[in-house]
């Protein structure tokens, strides 16, 4: 029997979605009423088919045991430690203390400008911000830790402990010294594998992460990607990567999913993964995105690119709500909060 995927889609959102709930005409998801869904798509690496949930008993008796299992998951809420899903989206903000991030490289690497930016984040509504002292753009060369360190050394030594502070780093040596000083959170755009201790200190410390998929490393990742079907390839490699950890003893459930636009992604790519984001529901962890100020849409708007490229990455970031993303990654943190409670408040 083929290998059968399931997306939820044909979201609702706000009061309408809390009144279909009630009605049992959606499903909420995650437990959160408001947002729901009434549709599934049933994906294999051969066909996909779109069904309406009152079909789902209408399916052979191995498809509606697989969709049901799946179900049962979509729709239960996340627990995760230090972070609640009370509602979404959450906004994680970006800091970068590098020279030479793709956006802002060069404007917080001096502490009293990051300390700054830092305060600036949290006050505009930032739920995490996310702090790394490594450039991971594409073509970008890696540094030694030493060096790493000492750029965000002296932010994370003066954070107020109740914060949420997340660091983006891919050195295991990093990332303890982080979470010995707060850090709630780890985010290695690797998928944990450019270093060979990660994973240890990640068991031993019991601390949540983020579980990103790149193909490749930074400086070559953007050469000629290539993939047999980029969103359920992502998805075996999830699974796969998940179902390895089980093994080796992080049994905890808090991990966050991304799939890592832009790392080693095309523009095809990446649009068929943000389109279709919601497939990755079903694996049962929160899903995070990093959208802002990305090529794809500078390659999409032409002659209307920006430097910020704030309107592209606010019509992202509605659209990702819309399809019950529970975390955004965004350097606009002011804005993107501003285009989401105007959104919400629209859809009342």
């Amino acid at each position: 029997m083929p290998r059968y995927y399931t997306r939820v889609c044909n979201f609702y959102y706000g009061t309408h979605s809390k009144s279909l709930v009630k009605k049992k005409k959606s499903l909420s998801l995650n437990g959160r009423k408001e947002i729901s869904f009434d549709h599934i798509e049933i994906i294999s690496r051969k066909f996909k088919k779109k069904i309406s949930i009152n079909e789902i008993n209408n399916l052979s008796y191995l498809k509606r045991k697989k969709i049901k299992k799946d179900l049962k998951t979509i729709i239960a809420p996340k627990k995760f430690k230090n972070l609640k899903f009370n509602s979404i989206p959450k906004i994680m903000g970006i800091l970068n203390v590098t020279p030479d991030s793709f956006s802002d490289g060069g404007r917080f690497n001096k502490d009293h400008l990051a300390k700054k930016q830092m305060k600036h984040l949290f006050k505009c509504g930032a739920d995490i911000v996310d702090i790394g002292g490594e450039s991971t753009r594409p073509g970008s060369k890696p540094i030694n830790s030493k060096k790493e360190w000492k750029r965000i050394k002296n932010i994370l030594k003066n954070v107020d402990k109740k914060k949420f502070i997340s660091l983006d780093t891919r050195k295991s040596s990093i990332m303890a010294k982080g979470i010995n000083l707060g850090v709630k959170l780890i985010n290695d755009v690797s998928g944990l594998s450019y270093d060979d201790n990660t994973i240890d200190v990640l068991k031993k410390l019991q601390i949540p992460f983020v579980l990103q998929h790149s193909l490749g490393t930074p400086d070559v990742m953007q050469n000629n990607p290539k993939y047999n079907n980029v969103l359920l390839d992502i998805y075996d490699f999830f699974e796969e990567k998940i179902r390895y950890l089980r093994k080796i003893g992080i049994r905890h459930n808090n991990i966050i999913l991304d799939p890592g636009i832009g790392f080693g992604k095309n523009l095809k790519h990446n649009m068929k993964i943000i389109r279709d984001i919601s497939i990755y529901h079903s694996l049962g962890f929160p899903i995070l995105l990093g959208i802002s100020r990305k090529k794809f849409i500078k390659e999409l708007s032409g002659i209307n690119d920006s430097y910020l490229r704030l309107g592209g990455t606010i019509s992202s970031s509605i659209f990702l709500m819309m399809q019950g993303v529970q975390i955004l990654r965004v350097h606009d943190v002011n804005e993107i909060n501003q285009s989401v409670k105007v959104f919400k408040e629209l859809i009342k």
